[in-house]
């Protein structure tokens, strides 16, 4: 693995919880206040790497869209889902177990969600589609599920101007120009991901290794989080604790869950936190939305000037993009071959 910000240890001690809530700063896209916006984003991304985003500009009413067309989705017999099944470009459908986050704790088990992958529209033949990332999308057919593709289409692209209105801000925490993440290399043709996950009402149990998500820490730029009001995502502020203690994190209606991906703390040279998270499912099934914000391709990954001295160096040597993604998808995703019998 190219970070070690990852998995924790076997044995009870990792596995320590509480029912403590987490607080998490909350920053208003719609405020004035640029420098309170920096102060607070720059103290929750030292601290524990989660914060609220809200009066982001997408609106109540197309969020819950966005949430019913999901559930249309995942309400469709298995047979149906699995004609969609996720390509090599990661695009379509990932089914129960399909993606294995915590193998030191999952035991011969995945995780207990279904999701769908939809990344940035590229065409076939298109001379960007041979990249690992890019590609056209897979979708369910119209007459299947009316309006699911353009719903998730201008999903995509509104999530988009979020992600961006955040990196700015991330941008002025770090010393760097308000620009520095929007130029061509980075978000100007980033790999943006957005992913529709369903959590199963199966109880999770962390001592039997049974999660909705094992523990795990993101490997972007971002990621832009919508709930619905079911509680289950946890985070782990301290992942060297012994034990590690594990606190809830409340569903914020209109708002978004935002957390660091491991690119942007190899980018900060660990200044900024990329935070071990899980979700734990209480019999409840649960439904959320998540936007993972990546750079381009051809990205260089390297220590930002702002983030090391003397006193300080670079601890990662410079990395691709591309590189860094394809390494990690490998590592948490199922051979697509094990499916070959479900598509015959």
């Amino acid at each position: 693995m190219e970070n070690s910000n990852h998995q924790s240890k076997n044995g009870a001690e990792a596995h320590t919880a509480s029912n403590k809530v987490s607080v998490l700063n909350c920053i208003d896209l719609s405020s004035p206040d640029i420098h309170q916006s920096v102060s607070l984003l720059k103290q929750a991304c030292l601290d524990c790497g989660f914060f609220y985003v809200i009066n982001h500009g997408i609106s109540q009413e197309f969020m819950d869209e966005v949430f019913a067309q999901s559930k249309r989705f995942f309400s469709l017999p298995l047979n149906e889902k699995m004609k969609l099944l996720r390509n090599e470009k990661h695009r379509g459908y990932t089914p129960l177990l399909d993606e294995l986050l915590d193998p030191d704790n999952q035991v011969h088990v995945g995780d207990y969600k279904e999701g769908y992958y939809i990344g940035v529209e590229v065409p076939e033949g298109d001379l960007e589609s041979d990249k690992p990332f890019y590609g056209p999308n897979v979708w369910p057919a119209a007459d299947v599920l009316p309006g699911w593709k353009e719903t998730m289409e201008r999903f995509h692209r509104e999530a988009l101007e979020v992600a961006k209105a955040i990196a700015r801000i991330i941008a002025l925490a770090l010393d760097l120009e308000i620009d520095f993440f929007e130029r061509p290399e980075m978000l100007g043709e980033p790999i943006s991901i957005l992913r529709l996950l369903h959590y199963e009402g199966r109880i999770s149990d962390p001592l039997k290794g049974l999660y909705g998500a094992g523990a795990h820490s993101d490997y972007g730029l971002i990621t832009l989080l919508a709930t619905d009001d079911v509680m289950g995502l946890q985070i782990c502020k301290d992942k060297d604790a012994k034990p590690q203690i594990w606190e809830y994190v409340p569903p914020l209606k209109g708002g978004f869950i935002v957390n660091l991906g491991d690119m942007l703390e190899r980018w900060s040279n660990c200044i900024f936190k990329s935070t071990l998270h899980r979700v734990l499912v209480n019999g409840q099934e649960r439904y959320s939305i998540a936007y993972f914000v990546e750079p381009s391709h051809d990205c260089l990954v390297e220590c930002l000037p702002t983030c090391k001295s003397e006193q300080n160096p670079a601890r990662f040597p410079p990395i691709k993009c591309t590189t860094y993604l394809s390494q990690r998808y490998r590592d948490t995703h199922a051979d697509l071959n094990l499916y070959k019998k479900h598509q015959t």
